[in-house]
């Protein structure tokens, strides 16, 4: 099959979350669970950051990415949905998944894994695993599809989990009330890890992140708002420069009235793996910035 008829296929034969809302949602992690160990546990062979939230997850995974590429390392993205090739989803240092690895990864694996009668996104999810593990990543990072607790991603255990924010989305799935989003959220915590909050003004969604993180024996829990990393904003042209706390002033092409918050989480999270041991210069989180887009 070409690459076009493969993903016809994919589209035709797999529940799509995007086009068919609640019939393609698959809560759980057993599919993955058990194509992952069809595969080889591939998510196992480089480490993650693992990124939830309502808003502000594809500009936190695409900053973080950018920066760790940045230090010299061979990094991973995982986002979704894609604006208009499903390649994007699967990254390697910028540079989208090949057509042709698309075609024959499912050509190889589809009859198998099709047992599981898996969602759209669940293969999209072993698809990148592969593909990170071929590429030999040394690190990716992983964007939740809807959720945390039951989303197929979170069958990794990531050296850091962030989550961006909380507000009411997809409730039909993960509550009615922000404490109750927020617990869905928090399922992507996991022992001895690390976690990042990136916003958090409502006083029940902290508790509940606070309950959380014991229930889940994080290592550290952060909030961001209660370290403002970026102290101002000046909206320029092309993007906004940043005057922050550690890293002098950054330039960053994303725009939108939330990327200093989110500028703002990934500068706290970027702190965070500093402590655990990652050399991140000023600089190169100063490139990072600059070269999101690139």
């Amino acid at each position: 099959m070409t690459y076009q008829e493969t993903l016809d296929y994919l589209f035709a034969q797999l529940p799509v979350f995007e086009s068919q809302g609640a019939h393609a949602y698959k809560p759980g992690l057993e599919r993955c669970e058990g194509m992952d160990e069809i595969l080889g546990h591939p998510h196992k062979k480089f480490k993650t950051i693992h990124v939830a939230g309502t808003n502000g997850k594809g500009s936190t995974s695409h900053l973080l990415a950018s920066i760790l590429q940045c230090t010299g390392l061979k990094v991973g993205l995982f986002t979704s949905p894609h604006l208009v090739d499903f390649s994007e989803r699967i990254r390697v240092n910028g540079e989208e998944i090949d057509h042709d690895y698309v075609v024959r990864w499912t050509a190889e694996h589809i009859e198998v894994l099709k047992d599981f009668q898996p969602s759209f996104f669940e293969l999209a999810t072993m698809m990148a695993f592969c593909y990170f593990a071929d590429s030999q990543v040394d690190i990716a990072i992983i964007e939740v599809g809807l959720g945390g607790r039951l989303d197929s991603t979170n069958i990794i255990t990531p050296e850091l989990s962030v989550i961006t924010n909380i507000s009411m989305d997809h409730t039909q799935f993960l509550g009615n009330t922000l404490p109750q989003i927020a617990a869905e959220k928090a399922g992507i915590m996991k022992p001895g890890v690390p976690c990042v909050i990136g916003e958090c003004d409502d006083d029940r969604v902290h508790f509940t992140f606070e309950q959380n993180a014991q229930l889940h024996e994080v290592s550290r829990l952060y909030f961001a708002d209660e370290r403002r990393m970026v102290k101002w904003v000046q909206k320029q042209l092309g993007g906004n420069l940043y005057t922050t706390l550690d890293d002098g002033e950054l330039f960053c092409p994303l725009t939108g009235d939330c990327q200093p918050k989110n500028a703002n989480t990934v500068l706290n999270a970027i702190n965070v793996l500093r402590n655990a041991g990652y050399d991140i210069s000023e600089e190169t989180v100063a490139k990072g910035f600059a070269e999101v887009l690139t």
